[in-house]
């Protein structure tokens, strides 16, 4: 589970911006929130608008580029093909419009909790070299603190239970300290644990790359297959059931049948409709979450699906008898047919727009203040609103008209 991601002096996104996935005491839908044995909540969804160029996609891309950095040394040797495409290289890009922040590290801090701890990573690389990292964390059955690494240029302090690890003493600047832990001591309880939430429970979906919308193979663990057909029949695709064919090279192919008058017969998905196909990219995904718990990133999200499958999609997790595991689903949206607050808690709308500067702000719903100081009523019109230009980010426009009326 996700619980808080940093990130500072990354694209267009200069301050430090800090996105939430914990529930904030608010008094609507108290229903749809993940709550843990030790008396934390957290969101089982987020969405973020804002216009085309304002940023918003970049906060979804620091989250995939931190994930990217820890697990493309693991991933480097590995001849699977999701595993290709994890090992490819993602630059680390500082804020480009100051001759100041190019200098400076690009800067990332996430929470995140498994099922026996909470952790705290943090990384700061600067043209690819690591400047600092630590790693910390909190039993959730003890509740106790500690440190484990911290890695400050060429000084690394091995703490607690990691006190009595071995480690090299020309580790390469460019390589973060986890993943030598994780290619190292891959079998070390906590070491495993940090590293299979990097690698299994958080997960990016980005429908400009048709390699990974082909993913699909997930589909063959039979909950996460049935779980899909339900969702096919729900939305009236008049396909029946599915099977996926392993080919060479790591390819696959989906087949789907459909039965007219009495006659049945299978398509495969290249002669499905592009809709179709887009559905295929995602439902597994969507599927796999729910039934495993993972936290599901999608940029742009209603980009090729209907506004009413959207909202079913969105539905499956704010359902708590549906998800069970604590899954979470966070995507970037421009659709405004659920910017409401049958949809979303306050807490769960976030805006990005750009300063006169170039500069990306990041802020919740649930933080806006009006001129008079006045938080946004949970009965509000938020799409209204939204159009209005009132809460900062303006559909419309690249930067805001007045950024002295945002108070995040």
């Amino acid at each position: 589970m996700l619980c808080q991601f940093t990130v500072r002096n990354y694209k267009s996104i200069r301050e430090e911006m800090t996105f939430d996935m914990q529930a904030t005491a608010i008094m609507e839908h108290r229903d749809r929130i993940i709550q843990t044995e030790d008396g934390e909540n957290f969101l089982p969804v987020s969405v973020i608008y804002g216009p085309n160029g304002g940023g918003k996609s970049n906060v979804l891309e620091a989250l995939h580029t931190l994930d990217a950095k820890v697990l493309r040394p693991l991933c480097a040797t590995c001849d699977k093909s999701e595993c290709q495409y994890k090992a490819r290289k993602i630059p680390v890009e500082p804020f480009a419009f100051s001759e100041e922040t190019k200098k400076e590290p690009t800067e990332f801090e996430v929470f995140f909790r498994t099922r026996i701890a909470e952790y705290r990573y943090i990384l700061h690389v600067k043209q690819e070299l690591v400047v600092f990292e630590s790693l910390d964390r909190v039993k959730l059955d003890t509740g106790r603190r500690s440190a484990l690494f911290v890695r400050n240029g060429n000084q690394v302090e091995l703490k607690g239970v990691f006190g009595k690890i071995k480690i090299s003493e020309e580790i390469s600047e460019n390589l973060p300290l986890l993943s030598y832990l994780g290619i190292t001591y891959k079998k070390n309880d906590v070491i495993s644990d940090v590293i299979e939430w990097f690698e299994e429970s958080i997960d990016f979906l980005n429908y400009g790359n048709p390699r990974q919308e082909l993913r699909t193979a997930i589909a063959k663990t039979e909950e996460v297959k049935r779980l899909v057909l339900d969702m096919i029949r729900e939305m009236d695709l008049d396909i029946e059931d599915f099977r996926i064919e392993e080919k060479e090279e790591n390819r696959i192919e989906v087949y789907t049948k459909h039965t007219v008058n009495g006659y049945s017969t299978e398509l495969t998905l290249s002669e499905e409709s592009s809709g179709t196909k887009k559905l295929f990219g995602l439902l597994p995904f969507i599927a796999r979450s729910l039934v495993v718990g993972t936290t599901l990133v999608i940029d742009e999200l209603d980009a090729k699906i209907h506004p009413v499958l959207l909202r079913y999609v969105i539905m499956l997790f704010n359902d708590m008898e549906i998800n069970k595991n604590g899954a979470q689903l966070i995507f970037t949206s421009h659709d405004l047919s659920t910017m409401n607050n049958d949809v979303f808690r306050r807490d769960e709308i976030w805006f990005v727009a750009k300063g006169k500067e170039q500069n990306s702000k990041l802020y919740s719903l649930v933080e806006f203040k009006n001129k008079k100081g006045e938080s946004v009523r949970m009965d509000a019109k938020y799409d209204k609103q939204y159009l209005e230009g009132k809460y900062g980010a303006d559909p419309y426009l690249k930067t805001i008209i007045d950024w002295s009326e945002v108070n995040a």
